[in-house]
């Protein structure tokens, strides 16, 4: 569960980085408070919603694998 969080986390600011976005331009973008965009970015918890709006936001599409 953990690595899953660092992954996200890691995935995030990759794909926000690759756009020139900061973290306030991301949280705007995907209409989310700036700290759920740096906590999500140092591995907290969220939902799928959440991740959804953020890969929304930048041009992306949310997949999700079950193994």
């Amino acid at each position: 569960m953990e690595y899953t969080k660092v992954a996200i986390a890691a995935t995030v600011m990759k794909a926000r980085e690759a756009q020139g976005l900061s973290q306030a331009a991301l949280a705007k973008k995907a209409a989310l408070p700036l700290a759920t965009v740096v906590k999500i970015e140092k591995g907290s918890n969220t939902t799928i919603e959440t991740l959804s709006r953020i890969a929304s936001a930048l041009g992306k599409t949310l997949q999700i694998t079950v193994k």
